[in-house]
């Protein structure tokens, strides 16, 4: 006697109804409306540079950092530190100190003293660096 076997439904047939079930479950949300926007058209006007602007720029001040070396050293030691105490640093003491502009350095410099007050004497500025160039075959 041959067993009388239902026959699955296509995938497709599945999905669908699949999809139906979901969308019963959730409430349908409002459709935004699209609007189509026009600009008017920019006329190009003759815009003089204005130099007084670039002038209050020349006269703000700017934060110079000036590196003389590094050093690591273990927290036990830097807590025992106190008057007096040295710190040897990576550098030696004819070697340039290294002037920076936030995080860029821009030059090198030896330090000197002028009117009993440490003062910098600078040796070389460093231009920007430029990125690689991209050769393509």
């Amino acid at each position: 006697m041959a067993k009388a076997t239902k026959a699955a439904a296509p995938p497709e047939k599945a999905a669908e109804s699949q999809g139906k079930k979901e969308e019963a479950k959730t409430p349908e949300t409002p459709k935004k409306q699209v609007q189509a926007v026009e600009f008017p058209q920019a006329t190009e006007t003759n815009a003089q540079p204005s130099t007084g602007k670039l002038d209050m720029l020349l006269d703000m001040d700017v934060p110079v950092t000036v590196t003389m070396g590094h050093t690591q050293i273990p927290v036990r030691r830097l807590l025992q530190l106190g008057p007096g105490s040295v710190l040897k640093l990576d550098r030696p003491v004819d070697a340039p100190v290294d002037l920076y502009l936030k995080e860029s350095k821009f030059a090198e410099a030896d330090v000197v003293v002028v009117d009993n007050k440490f003062a910098l004497r600078i040796r070389q500025i460093i231009e920007a660096v430029s990125a690689p160039e991209v050769k393509t075959q």
